[in-house]
């Protein structure tokens, strides 16, 4: 079978289908609009090569520059789920194209023999605005990028500068152009770029959502599904770099955190109410933590924190400051016969301890003498 206009345009329309289609079904196990927009952009192309196809067949259902004016707004689709997957808010200066583009069809054209050229050049060159633009958007931002993100930057880059490259050779060049019916040298060129950018860009979005979808689920696997801060496995993953920095020059600090009858706010509240404390506790500790540190809940209702730089006295200031704020909280909202309140047991360090879990056993023994000493109190330790 041989790769005249009609069997690229046929190929052409099969991929946007298969990625419109696969997009779709992405989105709708995900939903990330995105996706969404993506999906539209090659379903717009699809419906745009079907009326070229009709067209090229002798039904004459529409004219032809609005079956290729389809590729502008399909592109502006791709940059609009460029701009949802990067969290960019886009100028409104973007939509004098579809304004741009209408004022020109309105245009009378046929009896003008340049028109043809004049339309494919103007057309490309606001495709390759649209693109290159989605291509600025996913440029790394001081953040790595993922390798579909990567492959999807550079594929719409390559895109758009043949955009460029087409309008100026239709003008520079004076190519001869037949777009109704598929004739001439830029013309098949085109066709043949399109059904290879077309395949690139669907499968560079796809690698692209997946790695975002497997960060999703690194991120919550290393979450509290309640309060959101990380859990003991979390906790022992990236503890090992921060006590590793321990020095006497600069030296760290482990506070454990635990709510003083905390049952009694389950028994008279409900359970609900527990989590909300705790929600409100782990609010708490988040506003409070110092560029740098570490929190987790370890379970329950006990919490811990890893600090570097850290002193006696700002252990005690962090310490005493949680105290106050949380026990005012738990006064207002959840009364109970006996004061809730925090125990805080900290442990310092000036030299990288043999791991975590014997610096939570100095915690949990200092966290100990604070409850035995009264509780609602801050124990300070210095590490063996």
């Amino acid at each position: 079978m041989a790769l005249d206009p009609s069997t690229i345009l046929i190929l052409t329309t099969a991929l946007a289908a298969a990625a419109a289609l696969y997009l779709a079904v992405e989105w709708n196990s995900v939903r990330e609009k995105s996706l969404l927009f993506w999906s539209a952009g090659f379903a717009v192309i699809t419906v745009g090569c079907v009326l070229a196809l009709l067209r090229t067949n002798g039904f004459l259902l529409i004219g032809i520059w609005f079956a290729n004016g389809l590729l502008i707004v399909a592109h502006g689709l791709f940059l609009a789920g460029v701009a949802r997957f990067t969290r960019t808010r886009l100028s409104r200066a973007w939509y004098l194209i579809a304004v741009i583009w209408l004022a020109m069809l309105l245009a009378p054209n046929e009896s003008w023999p340049w028109w043809s050229r004049l339309m494919l050049c103007i057309q490309s060159l606001l495709i390759a605005g649209i693109t290159l633009r989605a291509s600025f958007l996913l440029r790394p931002h001081g953040v790595s990028l993922s390798v579909g993100a990567v492959q999807l930057r550079y594929v719409l880059l390559a895109h758009g500068l043949f955009y460029v490259a087409k309008a100026g050779s239709v003008v520079a060049l004076n190519a001869f152009v037949d777009l109704a019916a598929f004739r001439g040298g830029v013309i098949q060129v085109s066709l043949v770029e399109g059904a290879m950018a077309i395949m690139l860009i669907a499968l560079s979005m796809t690698g692209t959502e997946r790695h975002r979808r497997e960060e999703r689920i690194e991120q919550l696997a290393a979450r509290d599904p309640l309060t959101a801060l990380f859990n003991r496995r979390a906790l022992d993953m990236r503890a090992p770099a921060l006590l590793n920095r321990a020095s006497p020059a600069n030296p760290g600090a482990l506070l454990l955190i635990d709510i003083d009858n905390f049952k009694q706010v389950n028994d008279l509240h409900g359970h609900s109410a527990g989590d909300k404390l705790l929600v409100a506790l782990s609010e708490m500790i988040r506003d409070a933590l110092p560029h740098g540190s570490l929190a987790a809940r370890l379970g329950g209702d006990e919490f811990v924190i890893l600090l570097c730089e850290a002193s006696g006295d700002s252990v005690v200031a962090l310490g005493d400051g949680l105290r106050e704020v949380f026990g005012q909280t738990a006064r207002e909202t959840f009364p109970t016969p006996d004061a809730v309140t925090l125990s805080v047991g900290a442990t310092l360090f000036d030299r990288p301890p043999a791991g975590l879990a014997a610096l939570l056993e100095l915690g949990d023994t200092a966290l100990y003498e604070s409850k035995r000493g009264g509780r609602d109190r801050v124990r300070v330790t210095p590490a063996a």
